[in-house]
Formats: C-alpha cells, sequence, structure tokens
C-alpha cells in the first residue's frame, strides 16, 4: 500500500489497551499500576511479548526502560524513537501514558503487516516511573538515561514503606544489564492524553503542544509536640497539623498573588501518628509549581518559603524543607511541532497549537534531540483519575498522526 494511504487499526488499538487496562482495573473503571509494583511487571511483561511478536530487537537498561528497535534500511543512522510509560498515578486511568505506547506498538504493527522499510531505525520505549507516585520525582528513568539524573540518586529513592527503587528493579526481574545512557536519536515523538480541558473545549482532535512547562516539586516537613488533646489547653500547643494547614492554604493563594500563568498544588500529605485524639507531631507534605516562566517560579517558591518560615515560627513546629526536582520549561522543536499539525491537516484531523501544563518523559528527550508530542481529547479535561476518557475514534485519530509523522522523519537522509 502506498504509504500516504496507511492507516493503523482503531479495534487493534483498542483492544490492546483494553486488554492492559484489566492489569491493575480498579472498581471504579480506572487502573492502579504503580512503578515496580506488580501490576507494572505483569504489565511490562506483556509489552515485551508484544515486542517479540513483531519481531523487534528487544533491550532492558540499567533503570528497567525497555526499546523494541526496527531496523531500517540505513541502521548507521541515528534512529527515530517513539513511546511513553506503563506506569500509572493510584486509582488513576486507562489513557494516561499507556495510550503512548499502545499507539507506538500499533505504528509498529502497522508497519509490520504493511511491510514497510524505512531509511532510519525506529524505536519504540516504555520508560519507568514516569509518574513519580511511589518513587519521587517523576520522570526519572527518561532523566537518567539522558544525562540529567544520576544512577544511584534514582536507585536510592524509597516508597512510603522505604522501599528502594533499585530494589524493587530488581525484584520485579526488570533491572536490565545495558547501560541507562543516551545515544545519538534523529527525533523523538510522544503520543499523550491531553489531561485538560482544551481541546474539547475548542472542538479539536489533534493538539500540538509548543512545550512544556517548568515543574518544581518541593517536600516540606513539620515536627510539633504530640500529646493527649482532653487535658492539653488550645494556647501553648505546637500543632504541626495547624501549622501545615495554613501553608497550604498559602500555596492556594501564590498564583493569585503573584498574578501571571501559574499554577501551584498541595497533593500529598503525611500526617502522624494520625490519630484522633493525639495533637499531630509531624507532618509532610509535598508543594508542586508550574509555569512557562521559570523565574516566575522561583519567585513564588521564595515567597511560599518565607511564609512558611513565619507559620512554623508562630506555631513553635520547626520546619525542613527539602527541594526535591526542578525541570525547566522545555520548548519543543518547531519543525517538528509544524509536521504534527500539517500532518493532521494531511488526514483531515483538525488540530490545535497549545501548551503541555502535565510533565512529561519529552522533557529529558527534549534536552538530546528534537522533540515534539501529539495530543488527543481529555473528555471533561479529566485525567490522573478513574473516570478519565477518551473517545476510541480519537485514540486512532492520533495514533494516525504518529504513524505519518514517524513515517515522515524516518525517512530524512
Amino acid at each position: 500500500m502506498e504509504a500516504t494511504k496507511l492507516r493503523v487499526n482503531g479495534k487493534r488499538l483498542r483492544a490492546s489497551l483494553e486488554e492492559m487496562a484489566r492489569i491493575g482495573a480498579t472498581p471504579g473503571g480506572g487502573v492502579q499500576r504503580l512503578a515496580l509494583s506488580d501490576e507494572d511487571k505483569k504489565a511490562r511483561d506483556l509489552f515485551v511479548k508484544w515486542l517479540q511478536e513483531l519481531s523487534l530487537e528487544v533491550s532492558i537498561d540499567e533503570m528497567g526502560n525497555i526499546f523494541g528497535r526496527r531496523q531500517g534500511r540505513n541502521n548507521s543512522l541515528p534512529p527515530v524513537m517513539m513511546g511513553s510509560h506503563v506506569d500509572s498515578q493510584p486509582r488513576g486511568g486507562r489513557f494516561d501514558g499507556i495510550l503512548g505506547v499502545m499507539g507506538a506498538l500499533e505504528v509498529m504493527r502497522t508497519l509490520a503487516e504493511n511491510k514497510v522499510q524505512t531509511e532510519r531505525p525506529i524505536l519504540i520505549v516504555d520508560w519507568t516511573n514516569e509518574e513519580g507516585s511511589r518513587f519521587a520525582p517523576a520522570m526519572v528513568a527518561s532523566g537518567v538515561w539522558a544525562g540529567v539524573l544520576d544512577r544511584d540518586y534514582a536507585y536510592g529513592r524509597t516508597d512510603l514503606n522505604g522501599r528502594k527503587q533499585g530494589e524493587e528493579l530488581e525484584r520485579i526481574g526488570y533491572r536490565g544489564q545495558g547501560p541507562a545512557k543516551k545515544w545519538p536519536t534523529h527525533a523523538y515523538y510522544e503520543y499523550h492524553i491531553e489531561q485538560g480541558p482544551m481541546l474539547e473545549r475548542q472542538g479539536k482532535t489533534i493538539g500540538a503542544p509548543k512545550g512544556i512547562l517548568c515543574l518544581h516539586w518541593y517536600d516540606v516537613y513539620l515536627t510539633g509536640e504530640a500529646n493527649q488533646v482532653g487535658p492539653t489547653p488550645m494556647e501553648g500547643r505546637h500543632d504541626a497539623l495547624v501549622a501545615a494547614a495554613e501553608m497550604i492554604l498559602a500555596v492556594r493563594a501564590l498564583p493569585a498573588r503573584l498574578k501571571g500563568n501559574m499554577v501551584a498544588t498541595v497533593g500529598e500529605i503525611q500526617n502522624y501518628p494520625n490519630s484522633r485524639n493525639i495533637i499531630p507531631d509531624r507532618v509532610h507534605f509535598t508543594v508542586d509549581i508550574r509555569s512557562w516562566d521559570n523565574d516566575h517560579a522561583l519567585k513564588a517558591w521564595d515567597l511560599a518559603k518565607k511564609d512558611f518560615q513565619d507559620i512554623a515560627t508562630r506555631h513553635g513546629t520547626p520546619l525542613k524543607i527539602d527541594e526535591t526536582w526542578r525541570v525547566v520549561p522545555a520548548p519543543f522543536n518547531q519543525k517538528l511541532v509544524q509536521r504534527v499539525l500539517e500532518t493532521a491537516k494531511e488526514l483531515g484531523y483538525s488540530s490545535l497549537p497549545m501548551v503541555s501544563g502535565a510533565g512529561h518523559d519529552a522533557s529529558y528527550m527534549n534536552q538530546v534531540c528534537p522533540t515534539a508530542m501529539i495530543f488527543v481529547p481529555s473528555i471533561g479535561g479529566r485525567s490522573h483519575v478513574e473516570v478519565e476518557n477518551t473517545t476510541w475514534e480519537d485514540c486512532e485519530a492520533g495514533a494516525n498522526v504518529l504513524l505519518h509523522c514517524i513515517l515522515k522523519t524516518a525517512e530524512e537522509k
């Protein structure tokens, strides 16, 4: 078949996504496949099986990143890569991350069944621990591969039960032998649900983000004084949870105080001893600040730190802050972004230039090679929740755009 007429098999793509969704399925219709959990292992095993059925050259590096390589006519040329991740948030959605992997798999299947040869090799990748929900920070394995994060630092990251990321890689059998180290790459595409409302609101099928916002993660620790709630007067208490509550409200107020395009969120909190009749003596919570303007985000954090210190002093709750993770804004390659828009038009899909407010492995790949993303609508703008949904027609449309972007890019000399 003429390459321009190729289309993915939408029914097969749906079947792959639905089979993956049964691994770690939750009662509310979502999935829970935390990084390096038993569910993540089952999804990885299935993915590797599918890669082997296509006779791809499968390799797994020391961070557990899974690569499937399809040979080109000239294998000395740097390859074109595409992929995303199979791990999920706790009680997350069925499309986040996995659509980008299954969409890329469907591209590989379409090329194989039509016996298409490309000038350059093509690689599909599943990046380990993109979410960062079990082992912070996020996008850790693509960060190691890109040379931005240290491997041993990544191995030493622990979950809430004290389990180390490196040990869990070993436990599930996905701590590979090859080094997690970047190689020359011609281009990288990541296909993903939007995770926001803009495409749906504007009635567009394909989103082409110009880049990804900066992401700043902080961990805040407060120490108070525990005591029995009944006999202890309200005056003179050192209640770590009350202090944390004021700090959380201060984070919520940051975007309005500083104006500009920014969001600030507290998404995780641990309270100790977490008993209804004991004044809390320890609290840990997280802060997530994002903006297209990195300096704006840094100014917001400086203001937050001052607020936190004032609150901690007033409540007598000593404060410790870890600056866990910072990723600067990632502007994508203009040529590839334009290729996504043009390809959507050629295939008859409406499109929208936009910005990604969510973090993706493309943030680190952007530092290695020309990079672009392809978005499809999230119904109701919902993501990281069980009700996350995207129509099967839009899933197929995005995979078709990915297919033809890959075909065009892999033919470049």
